[in-house]
């Protein structure tokens, strides 16, 4: 690290996690709200947020008696799995505080996955290296816990993504494939939109009822759609979660990734195979548009 204005910050974790969970963990929207707030009584809030490149990222931190910090990031490139470069300036009261470029580079281990974070950071309007370091820290810490409860899954349907997004958001035929193979749901109500919900039981083929509460956060049509799974109407919460979309040449990749509330509840969902049936729903997602 260099003195003065300019400083390089390294910062490295170790994560018992397939490389590609930990890379969905960095990048998602969903699971970056779960980890981001550094330490106990700071907030993260973010007012937009598009993973893709060129996509922009704004956020307010707030922590009681203290004025609120303004993140605003640009993406500028992803390797999935491999690296991801954004920028990042900090402004605080109408003053811009800081600018910088974060390099996270990923790697495979023995034990899992690795993560290795570059910040170049310029100081503006004060000494923001020790604020960078304890977020950074903070932050990492969290994203370990969240990567190693985090189950994501993916599937290529040989549709477009405008059909494959249809079928997500149409309160007709979502209720209709979703769920694993021999399962079906009932629907309270449904209202498919940016802060809607979902509330329905979805049904074994034994009969058993399991009771489910779906709150959708942000949508970006076509890309991307967040949503928070609740243990039954206004129950506990589950899993913070995300499905996105990607096109090319006419075949859409559905990723669908949860952040677990607990460890022991992500233990308990790869106990009953819960990556399995997820796939088993992806692939009547497949099928109800054709392409199963």
């Amino acid at each position: 690290m260099s003195g003065g204005r300019f400083a390089t910050l390294n910062f490295s974790r170790e994560v018992a996690a397939p490389v590609s969970t930990l890379w969905h963990a960095w990048i998602s929207p969903a699971a970056r709200a779960v980890w981001s707030a550094p330490a106990p009584g700071v907030t993260v809030d973010y007012s937009e947020a598009d993973s893709r490149v060129g996509g922009i990222e704004r956020s307010i931190c707030r922590v009681d008696g203290y004025p609120d910090v303004h993140v605003e990031g640009r993406w500028l490139e992803m390797q999935p799995g491999r690296i991801s470069v954004n920028s990042e300036v900090v402004a605080s009261e109408g003053v811009t505080e800081s600018a910088a470029l974060v390099t996270a580079e990923f790697s495979e281990t023995a034990a899992g996955s690795r993560i290795a974070v570059t910040v170049q950071l310029t100081s503006l309007a004060q000494d923001m290296v020790g604020g960078y370091q304890h977020g950074f820290n903070g932050g990492l810490n969290n994203l370990v816990g969240v990567a190693e409860r985090s189950m994501v899954i993916a599937r290529v349907i040989k549709a477009p993504v405008a059909a494959v997004w249809g079928a997500w958001v149409n309160a007709e035929s979502l209720p209709k494939w979703w769920g694993p193979d021999g399962f079906s749901c009932k629907t309270k109500r449904i209202d498919l939109r940016d802060g809607g919900e979902w509330v329905f039981d979805m049904i074994a083929p034994d009969g058993t009822v399991f009771p489910n509460h779906h709150r959708y956060g942000r949508m970006i049509p076509e890309v991307r759609l967040d949503y928070v799974l609740l243990w039954g109407e206004n129950g506990p919460k589950h899993a913070d979660a995300w499905a996105s979309f990607a096109e090319a040449d006419g075949v859409t990749t559905v990723t669908l990734g949860m952040v677990m509330a607990t460890r022991e509840e992500w233990q308990t969902a790869k106990g009953f195979g819960a990556e399995a049936l997820g796939l088993q729903t992806l692939g009547k997602l497949a099928q109800a548009v054709g392409a199963g």
